[in-house]
This record gives structure tokens, sequence and C-alpha cells, in this order.
């Protein structure tokens, strides 16, 4: 099982529908897929699934359990402000220590509206996720400009979509 984690709580955003993309392309090869869509926190998960509330939190708990379910992880990771989303952060933060990260295995695609293509969020995310003791991919392809390459439901940009299949094709040796 692979679990695919939509990286922010945006209702109806660009990550959960490359999420939903990469599902079936990995569906194409095989492969059994679950997403974990961050848009499915409860909106108070702060206060009621953090700290001294840990394992509190029922919502949150259904979709910190589809963590022990898998050895493998894709990441959709969006640029906000120069990092990623702080409600990815805040949801690893809500896990119980030590997360169901360590000596498992994740890969990381980063969109962004802007020239960047998440590349400094997936290095900010790369750190957290190391320190876990998470091990990441190298190939980490970085979608800029997503609103002119991805229509909603399939990347329209060849040189994006070679780099997700050479990353597919990457992490299930990984």
């Amino acid at each position: 099982m692979i679990t695919i984690i939509s990286g922010t709580n945006r209702p109806d955003s660009n990550s959960r529908a490359v999420a939903n993309l990469y599902a079936a392309m990995l569906a194409e090869k095989g492969y059994e897929t679950q997403i974990l869509d961050l848009a499915d926190l409860p909106d108070n998960f702060t206060a009621t699934a953090l700290y001294d509330n840990v394992g509190k939190d029922e919502r949150f708990n259904k979709l910190a359990s589809l963590l022990p379910t898998s050895d493998k992880f894709v990441f959709v990771v969006p640029e906000y402000n120069g990092s990623f989303p702080g409600v990815l952060k805040a949801f690893i933060d809500g896990l119980q220590y030590p997360s169901g990260f360590r000596n498992k295995k994740a890969a990381l695609v980063g969109i962004s509206s802007g020239m960047q293509g998440s590349g400094l969020a997936m290095s900010h995310l790369t750190d957290i996720l190391n320190y876990l003791g998470m091990h990441v991919l190298a190939l980490k392809p970085k979608l800029a400009h997503i609103e002119k390459n991805f229509d909603g439901m399939a990347i329209t940009n060849k040189l994006y979509t070679e780099l997700l299949v050479q990353q597919i094709e990457q992490f299930l040796s990984f």
C-alpha cells in the first residue's frame, strides 16, 4: 500500500488533483494506493489533536491511522510563502512520537503557481522527514506554473509527465 498525502487543507486543491493523477499512474502499474487529504482534517485539530491532546481527536486519529498501513509515501507538496503549508507540519507534529515514518520511504512532488516548483518547500520537508528517520527519494519533480501545465485531470507539459514517470519507476524499486 502506498499512501499519497495531499499536502494542503485547501478545498478542491491542485494538490489533491495531482494526488489523484499520481494514484491513477500507480494503479496502471498494479499498485494499491490510498490518499490522505489534509482537507479532511478537523478545522480545529491544532487545539484538539496536538500536545496534551495527542490521540484524543477521532477525526485526526482516523487520518493518522492510514500511516501504519504503508511502507511508502508520496507527498504532493504545494509551495506556500516559500515553504510547504503549515497544516502539513501541524499534521506531522500531531502524530505520536516516534511517528510512523521511521524507516519508511517517501517521494516528493512539488507544485507551485510560480516558477520555483516548490523546490525550497521540498527541501524543508525533506529535512523534517529525514529527522523523523524517513528515507526520501532524490528525484523530486518540481511542477512550476501548475495552472499552465495541468488541466485538473492531466499534466499538459510533456517534461513534467516524463519526470513523474521516472520518479514512479525509481520509487517502486526504492
